[in-house]
């Protein structure tokens, strides 16, 4: 289905959430057609920039099939220069009209930064890049009065909101969004109810 706009984009992932919700996933988009009609290109009508947690699937969790979603995955939808031109790629060259940051309950790589910094010891290898972009975040949840026990999904909530602002002010996506021809929205998926709700 064409990607159409911001506005239908975001109906279809609501409705596609509501049936998971409830049991009655249709699983869509999934055959040997759809695979064959893909094959001569792409019109996916949303990207989701998400958490590799590996209970947070953006396709089962808004029931949407084979290129329907521009997906992109990191710890706690961490993002770097690389990550930016993968989140620009569908909107800029697909004209994809919706772009959501998803994040999500008991993140463990939240969770693992908010440790670090609370114990004040680093992370091994690259986990450490991956704390390091949550420290703002985190710094924001504390300026913001979190509780301790309230403190991860304080820094979850933070974080999403502070990577859509940065996708806001993006060069690429800036124009669209000001256009009209995009939409990003943070959301927050919920890992015992399956129930997202979106920051808008």
């Amino acid at each position: 289905m064409p990607a159409g706009t911001p506005e239908l984009a975001l109906a279809r992932l609501r409705a596609g959430n509501d049936r998971w919700c409830g049991d009655r996933a249709a699983h869509p988009d999934a055959g040997a057609a759809r695979r064959a009609e893909l094959a001569a290109g792409q019109e996916p009508f949303a990207v989701v920039f998400s958490c590799i947690d590996s209970r947070v699937p953006p396709e089962l969790v808004f029931d949407q099939g084979l290129g329907d979603l521009m997906v992109i995955r990191t710890a706690g939808h961490t993002h770097d220069p690389l990550v930016a031109g993968s989140l620009e790629y569908g909107p800029a060259e697909l004209a994809t009209p919706l772009l959501v940051v998803l994040g999500h309950q008991h993140c463990g790589a939240v969770t693992t930064a908010v440790e670090c910094f609370r114990d004040g010891r680093r992370l091994p290898g690259h986990l450490a890049d991956i704390a390091h972009d949550l420290r703002r975040p985190y710094d924001e949840a504390l300026r913001l009065g979190a509780e301790a026990g309230d403190l991860v999904e304080a820094t979850i909530h933070a974080q999403t909101v502070q990577t859509v602002a940065a996708l806001h002010r993006d060069r690429l996506l800036h124009p669209l969004i000001a256009a009209g021809r995009l939409k990003v929205i943070g959301a927050y998926y919920r890992l015992d109810s399956g129930r997202v709700t979106f920051f808008d």
